[in-house]
């Protein structure tokens, strides 16, 4: 059994050290430069590895304006995403889903070749629908439990994929300032515009917007060229042979989920005014709604107007403040709303309410620049000693894992499957889930929203080993993005209670300043931009974490009676973290054991349903028993999924450690049992 660190450390964070560009405080800050042209690369390594620059290329950062801390990335203030399903009235949309070209490039020479050039012919190319990962495009029997041909098909088509779409602008979008959107693509994609590169890209599950330069915004057609690379996982499928790793990627090597390729979530072109909204903040404290509105001039002229914020029917008069923006910059206009008597949001009472900001010059109707939307709840979320409270209640979570896919589409999703898939969380009575381990599409955040279930957020920091995770605390910084705009994209959300920082990490020794560092650096950064101010957890791989001091909810994986030592083990080994850490809540964030679906004998073998069912219940039994210092289990896992690893595997890369098969359409005697748990 793990032994247990007596002697906690401290810990402290430093956010005047974290920002960067002005000083803290001031009214507004100029636009970073992005460069007109990026340079683009070939690729040495072919279809293994790709080239990388010396820094994460988006130049992600923050930037305090006004004592708002606010994220840049592209060279421009990163807006909000809801454009994927709503309109804006004062904004232009080009909805980028459909039919585009498509081609693999397996020695990685398309750009040499002119693939980004709006001259090149790619009529011979083939059309395929965007969003798709391009692992369904020719891998017969996907989804099926036959793995005869398990290795081959597009599948395992790794190395870079070009995408081609033409469109055509006209009208009104010549004056606007236009950014083209994306809700993610796997694993990198950089993008081209008329042949010019608007940049590049890292990191699968994360939205990402580059703004498009003025030159290219005349009317008529235009070509878009995205060229997206996925590593590979392995030199060998057929027999899970030598892995292929890149320091600079994040995860860094094969994990046990599909690494999806493509172009798998929605694009669009967004035409805004040159002075526009970017983004609305919004925070509850009790009875006060504080709302930060994030406003860009694009233009080369200074814009003096109004900003107007409306909370919501039945939320409180709409309020007005003037504003002056001087050109090329950002700023921050502030609300504080009384919202007293306003309906609170709760996982049985789900209140949300749609706040709106409206810019305007002079303040009249017919004078509106922009308006921008979001909706919210009314709920407080924090740790007091060892609980976790919603509004000073404590919480217990019935969590359940789930990985963002299916055999149909991969995880290219459509709503009606999220409604399917998320409908399964409900009718198990569970109350949490766990996005492991990343970020999701809008729409699942959406749905808790509504649906009133709780969720911790994660990130793509997986198994990440010392050495990277040196490498990124200190100099490629792709982690520290990822967790800026997981807690930027996600801010106003009621749902999200938690933000979890990494799963099963390396830990050095010699007291892990280099883990620790990392870690520190994390919640720093999601720290710095959520006026909520979240608790921060991971899902630590020991319950010896040596860094639990800097947790504010001890959250680790288990499997007790599985990998190692009994299931009665985890009743002691929670008593010996809550020893060593009093004063903090403990999560379960995973637990769980395999079964073959029809697959039946005795509780006491390995595999069987019946084995499955009767471990959860016996881990569950033991965390509820200590339920005023445990905030909640975690199931893993609701649904078998696919992974190119080789382990926890029955047939063609899927795990069994699901509570239904990859189908959905199976339930295990897991299914009823973690129906029928209660706390």
């Amino acid at each position: 059994m793990p032994t247990h660190d007596p002697h906690p450390r401290s810990h402290s964070l430093s956010r005047r050290n974290f920002l960067a560009g002005a000083a803290a405080g001031a009214a507004v800050v100029a636009l970073p430069a992005w460069p007109a042209v990026a340079a683009g690369t070939a690729g040495a390594g072919g279809a293994v590895l790709e080239d990388h620059p010396a820094t994460e290329p988006s130049g992600t950062h923050v930037r305090s304006i006004s004592g708002v801390n606010t994220l840049f990335a592209y060279g421009a203030v990163v807006p909000s995403f809801d454009g994927w399903r709503t309109a804006e009235p004062k904004r232009d949309y080009l909805r980028l889903d459909g039919t585009w070209r498509f081609a693999f490039d397996p020695d990685g020479t398309g750009l040499s070749r002119g693939w980004h050039s709006p001259d090149f012919d790619d009529r011979s190319w083939q059309s395929q629908a965007v969003p798709s990962a391009w692992d369904l495009y020719g891998t017969p029997g996907f989804g099926s439990l036959d793995g005869t041909d398990f290795g081959t098909g597009t599948a395992f088509q790794d190395g870079y994929a070009w995408y081609r779409k033409t469109v055509v602008l006209t009208g009104t979008w010549r004056t606007r300032h236009i950014r083209l959107n994306s809700l993610g693509a796997g694993y990198s994609a950089e993008i081209w515009f008329d042949g010019t590169l608007l940049g590049k890209h890292e990191g699968a599950s994360q939205a990402f917007s580059m703004p498009l330069p003025e030159s290219r915004r005349a009317d008529g057609r235009h070509t878009i060229a995205v060229r997206v690379f996925r590593r590979a996982s392995y030199l060998d499928y057929a027999n899970g042979n030598t892995p292929v790793t890149d320091d600079r990627e994040v995860p860094y090597k094969p994990v046990d989920y599909w690494p999806y390729g493509g172009l798998y979530r929605s694009l669009w072109l967004e035409g805004v005014a040159r002075t526009s909204i970017s983004k609305i903040l919004v925070a509850s404290a009790g009875d006060r709604l504080t709302a930060r509105i994030v406003l860009e001039n694009n233009s080369d002229s200074a814009f003096t107007g109004e900003v107007s914020f409306d909370p919501g029917a039945g939320a409180g008069r709409v309020k007005n403040k003037p504003v002056s923006i001087p050109p090329r910059s950002a700023s921050v206009v502030g609300f504080t709303i009384d919202m007293r008597g306003v309906a609170r949001w709760t996982p049985q009472h789900p209140a949300l309410l749609s706040a709106r900001a409206t810019l305007s010059a002079g303040g009249k109707a017919k004078d509106v620049y922009d308006s921008l939307s979001t909706r919210y709840g009314l709920r407080d979320i924090a740790v007091t000693g060892e609980q976790l409270q919603l509004d000073g209640g404590q919480l217990f979570l019935k969590g359940l894992n789930w990985h963002e896919e299916t055999a149909h589409s991969g995880r290219a999703l459509t709503v009606p499957e999220y409604d399917r898939e998320l409908a399964q969380v409900l009718t198990l009575g569970a109350n949490f889930i766990r996005n492991s381990v990343y970020n999701r599409h809008p729409y699942v955040y959406e749905w808790a929203d509504s649906h009133g279930v709780l969720v911790m957020d994660d990130l793509d920091t997986m198994w990440l080993n010392t050495a990277q995770e040196k490498l990124q605390t200190e100099q490629y910084g792709l982690s520290k993005a990822m967790a800026l705009t997981m807690a930027w994209n996600q801010h106003n959300h009621p749902s999200v209670i938690l933000w979890c920082l990494q799963n099963e990490s390396e830990i050095d020794g010699g007291g892990a300043p280099v883990y620790r560092a990392w870690l520190t650096q994390l919640k720093e950064a999601v720290k710095t931009v959520d006026l909520s101010q979240r608790p921060v957890t991971w899902a630590s791989s020991t319950t010896n974490d040596p860094a639990f001091d800097i947790a504010d909810v001890i959250g680790f994986n288990e499997y007790f009676g599985y990998f190692y030592g009994a299931s009665s083990d985890l009743g002691p080994a929670i008593d010996a973290v809550h020893a060593a850490h009093p004063g903090k809540p403990l999560l379960i964030t995973e637990n769980g054991a395999w079964a073959i679906a029809g697959t039946h004998g005795l509780a006491t073998e390995q595999g069987t349903e019946e084995w499955q069912a009767q471990y959860l219940a016996d881990h569950w039994a033991q965390v509820v028993a200590r339920r005023s210092y445990v905030s909640g289990y975690t199931a893993w896992v609701l649904k078998d999924y696919k992974e190119r690893a080789g382990y926890n595997q029955a047939y063609n890369g899927i795990s069994v450690m699901g509570l239904v098969t990859f189908d959905s359409l199976t339930p295990k005697l897991a299914y009823d049992t973690f129906r029928g748990l209660s706390a």
